[in-house]
């Protein structure tokens, strides 16, 4: 799979299959794992699935295979890619699995104003975190100022016609990237396989985002651990329950280039063009699906730390902090989260 190198490390914010309580699989236990949307993926069911293990592998990776081939920016032969090089004004025809994905970022940009912007791929390639080299000198305003004249999502429309949807743009220089609500659709449609098979205890991971249901194979709630942004292996800063619920964390600490001694992040800010420069490094969200979590926590990124939590209170969401401080990093989290939390640090 070919998807921003960048994604992969994104993944490093949350540990791999976390059954805390458990060392072995019980019987039923069935753990796969591979790599997609260039980062990794688990999935960990402890359901009988129909033809076992190398069923459930298959079946996963065809399901991946076909996402991929609808929306990663990195295949020149992608769906997105077409619609992205497209220059005239016919739509481009794409299925209902990838206009949800685009009707969802529409959404959370609205929601978020702007924050989250998937047609931010001018300033994410300018910047060099998309398919283009980094640069070898800071973008100058001259060229921030071309870069965000392509963004909006005001230019796109999405429109359901039958049983097919259409995608179109109102400027040829438009560049759909859909790479931060990947993941996220991932692990939906993952869970949405497996509940059609019969199984309803599973745990999903997509790099950063997580669905889960039921328990796992000791019949044990499933819990995964938010890892702390620091130098020391296995740290982390909370465990927590889904309980059935999705959740999502995006970060910058670890996804980063160094530039004439100014450190960039892979996060960019629609509003100013440029990476953003405030102290929050990880953003965790919990909601019903995966995908609503992964648009959410990559805008509370863009938001900075307290227009993230202001936010968060705003729309009673389920949101979980880290900010970097001179004595370290201090977490923050809304009162929806808390019933979430099963263990804290010492």
């Amino acid at each position: 799979m070919s998807f921003p190198p960048v994604l992969a490390l994104r993944g490093l914010l949350l540990t791999l299959v976390l059954v805390l309580t458990a060392c072995q699989p019980a019987p039923t236990h069935t753990r796969i794992q591979g790599k997609t949307m260039g980062t990794y993926y688990v999935v960990t069911v402890s359901d009988p699935f129909p033809g076992g293990e190398p069923a459930l592998q298959q079946e996963v990776d065809t399901l991946l295979a076909r996402m991929n081939r609808e929306i990663s920016t990195y295949d020149p032969n992608s769906l997105i890619s077409r619609f992205n090089q497209s220059t005239g004004k016919q739509p481009t025809v794409i299925p209902a699995a990838m206009a949800r994905i685009v009707q969802q970022g529409i959404d959370a940009g609205h929601l978020t104003q702007g924050k989250l912007d998937v047609t931010v791929g001018p300033l994410v390639n300018l910047w060099g975190f998309g398919p283009d080299k980094r640069p070898i000198k800071r973008p100058d305003a001259r060229q921030i100022d071309a870069a965000r004249l392509k963004v909006g999502i005001n230019k796109l429309s999405l429109t359901q016609e039958g049983d097919h949807f259409l995608l179109g743009k109102t400027i040829p220089a438009i560049y759909l990237d859909l790479s931060t609500l990947g993941e996220g659709a991932a692990s939906d449609e993952i869970a949405t396989l497996l509940e059609s098979k019969g199984v309803h205890n599973y745990l999903i991971e997509v790099a950063g985002a997580v669905r889960s249901k039921g328990n796992n194979g000791k019949g044990n709630p499933w819990r995964v651990a938010i890892v702390e942004p620091s130098d020391q292996p296995g740290a982390f800063s909370d465990v927590v329950s889904p309980n059935g619920m999705a959740l999502s964390t995006a970060g910058s600490y670890r996804n980063y280039y160094e530039l004439d001694g100014q450190r960039y992040s892979h996060i960019i800010d629609p509003a100013t063009g440029a990476p953003v420069t405030h102290k929050l490094v990880s953003a965790s969200v919990i909601t019903p699906t995966a995908l609503e979590a992964d648009a959410l926590d990559t805008a509370l990124m863009v938001m900075g730390p307290e227009q993230a939590m202001a936010f968060a209170r705003a729309h009673q969401l389920a949101v979980y902090l880290i900010i970097k401080t001179e004595q370290g990093f201090r977490a923050e989290y809304s009162p929806q989260f808390a019933p979430y939390l099963v263990q804290k640090r010492p």
